[in-house]
């Protein structure tokens, strides 16, 4: 359905490894996926998950009209789903144009709710705002409870100062509930 979805979750909640078997659910239909990421994530050409699922994808910098990028691929070659992945990177304005290309096909956004500070990224306000359909990609904390914070280590150490965009995974950042993070926080010596 024509419409635009945002599933969001800590960090290492398989948002990567979901929105690539949707990408290749749609695939394996006759349906064709343009699969996007923000070109601030440079890790690697690809979509990559952590458990080995990997697509090659489309970049777009933060200042490119997602309207524009989405008619480019769609001339070549009709599009019928887009599928964004790190979609906390995205810019207000390009989830406004998002929102205008979801009249026509769906698209889909995975991505994290919130930075290491535990406040909204930029794109995923937004993204809660104008979406039609949120859904929470669940995971849990070496507790056992539900992880709702991005959490980031520098040198084994939880960290509240610096960029709000540290491109990293497992070695710096970890999935955790809001018990374990305030815990983290004292043993550190943060408030």
């Amino acid at each position: 359905m024509n419409k635009l979805y945002f599933k969001y979750g800590s960090m290492g909640s398989s948002k990567t490894a979901q929105a690539l078997m949707c990408r290749f659910n749609y695939i394996q239909k006759g349906f064709n996926v343009l699969l996007a990421k923000p070109s601030i994530d440079t890790r690697s050409s690809n979509v990559t998950s952590r458990i080995g699922l990997t697509a090659k994808c489309e970049t777009f910098s933060p200042k490119e009209n997602l309207i524009e990028f989405f008619n480019k691929f769609n001339k070549e070659s009709k599009i019928d789903v887009f599928i964004i992945d790190e979609a906390q990177f995205l810019t207000k304005e390009q989830v406004n144009e998002l929102k205008e290309i979801s009249l026509t096909i769906p698209v889909l956004c995975y991505g994290l709710l919130t930075n290491f500070k535990t406040e909204l990224f930029e794109g995923s306000k937004r993204l809660v705002e104008l979406s039609d359909s949120l859904m929470e990609i669940k995971s849990v904390c070496k507790c056992g409870r539900k992880a709702t914070i991005n959490a980031r280590f520098v040198n084994g150490k939880i960290v509240l100062e610096g960029n709000e965009v540290e491109i990293g995974a497992d070695e710096m950042y970890e999935g955790m509930c809001y018990n374990c993070f305030k815990k983290e926080l004292k043993n550190n010596g943060c408030n």
